[in-house]
């Protein structure tokens, strides 16, 4: 978004015209990154500018309690304070690390930027409502689900989960939902970037941020990743 500020100072009465050696100032317009959004082909979502000194990545489970508390507690900083400004850009790419977390990044990957960042909120702002169908599957479930073709498995454990009606609720319908769930090449990128962040970037457990292509150690929380933000920044 664009936003141009026009100073209107003096208007109780008219001024003379200036001559022609005389300039007025418009303020310049200020970008606002955080309104720009893509997706990359390998089914990341970045926020931000493109060329900003800082490029942050997180790598982050959608099921996480962690991931949930840096969402809560540093994503408002990090967007509002770092990316708006277009100093900083931050990407977000999805981590298998239960099985929960197929439905939720599935879904994530094959919606628009826009609506992606969205879910993804929606997602953590909620995380004990939706995980909780998945925490009461029975041993019969299990079982039931496991003999199943593992193409439908998926699809089957979403639907178990009561993810469809979650999804719903929030504009996702339920042809929507089949079509995410059945995508054998989103199953594949979520896989290949858990293979890319175990092996590249030595993640360990989630989340996992990234700073400039380095992994940042011993940083898995909003308090101990801000420092590191600030001293890239400099």
């Amino acid at each position: 978004m664009l936003l141009v500020v026009l100073s209107l100072a003096g208007c109780d009465k008219p001024k003379p015209a200036p001559s022609p050696t005389t300039t007025t100032a418009t303020a310049m317009p200020t970008q606002d990154w955080t309104q720009t959004i893509v997706a990359t082909p390998e089914g990341r979502f970045r926020m931000g500018n493109p060329d900003a000194k800082v490029k942050l990545v997180e790598y982050a489970s959608l099921s996480c309690p962690h991931c949930r508390e840096f969402f809560e507690q540093g994503m408002p900083t990090v967007t509002s304070t770092y990316v708006k400004g277009g100093r900083l850009s931050y990407e977000f790419r999805p981590y298998i690390l239960f099985g929960p977390d197929f439905g939720p990044s599935l879904l994530v990957r094959c919606q628009t930027p826009e609506v992606a960042f969205n879910l993804i909120g929606a997602f953590y702002t909620n995380q004990k409502s939706w995980l909780d169908p998945f925490t009461k599957l029975t041993a019969d479930d299990q079982k039931r689900l496991q003999a199943l073709p593992e193409d439908q498995q998926i699809k089957a454990l979403a639907e178990t989960g009561k993810l469809d009606a979650f999804v719903r609720a929030r504009g996702i319908p339920r042809a929507k939902f089949d079509a995410c769930l059945g995508d054998k090449a989103g199953v594949d990128k979520l896989a290949a970037m858990r293979d890319e962040a175990n092996t590249k970037y030595q993640l360990t457990g989630t989340p996992t941020f990234v700073v400039n292509g380095t992994t940042l150690t011993d940083t898995s929380n909003w308090a101990a990743l801000q420092p590191k933000l600030e001293t890239a920044l400099q």
